[in-house]
C-alpha cells in the first residue's frame, strides 16, 4: 500500500495488538516524490519530531478527517440518549 501526504495531514499509527495504543502525528514536512515518505513527524504523545517512513499499521488522515473519527470515538455508543433528549426538549416546548 502507497501512503501520500502533505503537510498538516495527520500520520495514524494503529496499534499491533488488541488493545494496543494508537499514535498520532501531524505531518510537518513531506520529503518523498509526489506526497511519499518519508515525513517528518510532530508526535503528540512524546512531543517529539522524527523523519519517519510509515509501516503497515499506518495510515494518512487530514484534518477534517481525523476530527470526524474523533467526534464519533467520543459520541455515546447508543442513540438512545439523544432520542429521549429530543423528545424531552419536544415535550418541554408543547
Amino acid at each position: 500500500m502507497e501512503v501520500h501526504a502533505k503537510a498538516g495531514d495527520w500520520l495514524i499509527v494503529e496499534g499491533r495488538n488488541v488493545g494496543g495504543t494508537v499514535q498520532h502525528g501531524l505531518i510537518e514536512e513531506v520529503h518523498g516524490k509526489d506526497g511519499a515518505p518519508p515525513y517528518l513527524v510532530h508526535w503528540t504523545d512524546t512531543g517529539r519530531r522524527a523523519l519517519t517512513f510509515p509501516g503497515p499499521d499506518s495510515h494518512v488522515v487530514t484534518s477534517d478527517e481525523l476530527h470526524a473519527q474523533e467526534e464519533i470515538a467520543a459520541a455515546p455508543l447508543s442513540s438512545r440518549h439523544y432520542r429521549s433528549s429530543d423528545h424531552a426538549a419536544e415535550s418541554a416546548g408543547t
